[in-house]
């Protein structure tokens, strides 16, 4: 029964029968015999499958969701009792939005694979979070706050929105001293690659004061390091997270503007699936998150 259930969470992992069967030594036909096999004895179809990929029925989720857990802590017990409490080893996927993946993780990723070396990385940006047990993922780390699910949240952080410009911008167009002058400056507009909607209501809040603009500019981009790119070459005026330009404003390629106004905030949360003790990998990773990303500064 367990290697029945390993065989399911192979094609999980992998997507189709012949990857899954790649990973483990067997011939796909040996991998259809053994999921049909799982399948007969809890007595439901488990996947869905045609020529191009399989997915996870309803049925089949709800029994992942509860038998993931157990296969993480048998590979915890054989880490454990082989002696190697301190590797990590084996693949990682990992669901990552656009934002985090390109201003806060990428500079650094290099160091977790040199802290990791028996470690094999996958990294999948996603606009929207989807099924994570049904994609095969190990963890996400995601901004905002988490759906009502069965996964484990875990808050690394909280950040701020701020308004930022480059010197060479500022030096041609001056500094806005009010959220209302906005409205006069060349503004860096975002399009929400979900809905489609541009975001030029901007919102900052000092005291029990709130101030609307509704803002305007030339440039419209829908991606995070478009829009960084863009406002350190001086194009405008942007709003972003303060937790992934904390090197820009600190060698002085941004400058913060508006600072004692307040934006929306956001939750950085670590999410998986097990509700037991996740494996080494998976708490490797957030305590990398959490040590090389967040820790160092305050934003």
């Amino acid at each position: 029964m367990i290697s029945n259930v390993g065989v399911l969470a192979a094609i999980i992992e992998s997507g189709n029968f012949s990857r899954a069967a790649e990973t483990l030594g067997l011939s796909p036909s040996g991998v259809s015999r053994a999921l049909a096999r799982l399948e007969a004895h809890i007595g439901v179809r488990l996947l869905d499958r045609n020529t191009r990929s399989v997915s996870l029925t309803d049925e089949g989720r709800r029994f992942f969701e509860n038998v993931a857990p157990l296969l993480s802590g048998i590979e915890n017990a054989v880490v454990l009792t082989a002696g190697a409490t301190e590797t990590v080893k084996g693949r990682l996927r990992v669901n990552v939005d656009a934002f985090f993946a390109r201003m806060m993780l990428a500079p650094h990723i290099t160091r977790f694979m040199d802290m990791h070396p028996d470690i094999s990385l996958e990294l999948v940006t996603k606009d929207q979070l989807g099924d994570l047990v049904g994609e095969g993922f190990d963890i996400a780390v995601r901004f905002g706050e988490p759906p009502e699910s069965s996964l484990v949240a875990r808050k690394l952080a909280e950040t701020r929105t701020i308004t930022v410009a480059a010197k060479a911008y500022l030096k041609k167009h001056g500094h806005p001293a009010h959220p209302d002058d906005l409205a006069q400056h060349e503004c860096i507009l975002v399009r929400n690659s979900l809905t489609g909607h541009l975001m030029r209501d901007w919102q900052y809040r000092r005291n029990r004061k709130t101030v609307a603009v509704s803002v305007h500019g030339r440039l419209v981009v829908n991606e995070a390091g478009m829009l960084l790119g863009a406002c350190v070459a001086g194009a405008g005026v942007a709003r972003i997270k303060a937790i992934g330009v904390r090197d820009q404003l600190a060698t002085g390629k941004l400058v913060e503007l508006l600072p004692d106004w307040q934006c929306e905030g956001f939750p950085l949360y670590a999410l998986y699936p097990s509700r037991h003790l996740p494996a080494a990998k998976v708490r490797a990773f957030i305590d990398f998150v959490v040590t090389t990303l967040l820790e160092p500064r305050s934003n």
